[in-house]
């Protein structure tokens, strides 16, 4: 019998379109797993913007990752009744990205205030001495900054 850890486990291969080392599970995308006791599959997906260009292209790697594993009774919903927020980033998924030379927001309360996004550790050389150079990076969820020390240009996940 399924249960909602072994559909997790199976989403774990599915990853972010532009951040492939990151799973949606550790994005935070993937907001609910419900195994009924006939079988069938209810995942339920948060896109981290409403206008998310990648969406049905998340939507249908849920749904191919489903497949490949076996489970034949599934829907992939997407809500937007809980919004997405950078809190729900796995500590495993602020490592990642990390690791993939993109900054990790930093956590927040609910309110976006202008210094929580100038701040930015350079996932270079792990300095603080950065700057904001514009909030608008190459995604919506994405700014730039660059560090002092090490005189690098590096993007942030956007604290949301």
């Amino acid at each position: 019998m399924l249960t909602p850890e072994h559909i997790r486990d199976f989403l774990d291969e599915v990853k972010d379109p532009e951040i492939p080392v990151l799973s949606l599970n550790d994005l935070g995308v993937i907001t609910g797993i419900e195994v009924a006791e006939d079988g069938f599959v209810t995942v339920r997906m948060t896109p981290t913007f409403a206008g998310c260009p990648a969406m049905e292209y998340m939507r249908a790697e849920v749904e191919q990752s489903l497949k490949r594993h076996g489970v034949q009774a599934f829907t992939v919903q997407m809500s937007f009744s809980e919004p997405w927020n950078s809190n729900k980033i796995s500590e495993k998924g602020r490592k990642a990205l990390k690791e993939f030379g993109l900054a990790p927001p930093q956590p927040y309360q609910g309110i976006l205030v202008l210094d929580i996004l100038e701040y930015a550790e350079c996932p270079n050389c792990h300095s603080t001495n950065t700057e904001m150079r514009t909030p608008f990076g190459p995604t919506l969820c994405r700014s730039m900054h660059f560090c002092l020390n090490c005189r690098q240009l590096f993007e942030q996940f956007k604290p949301l």
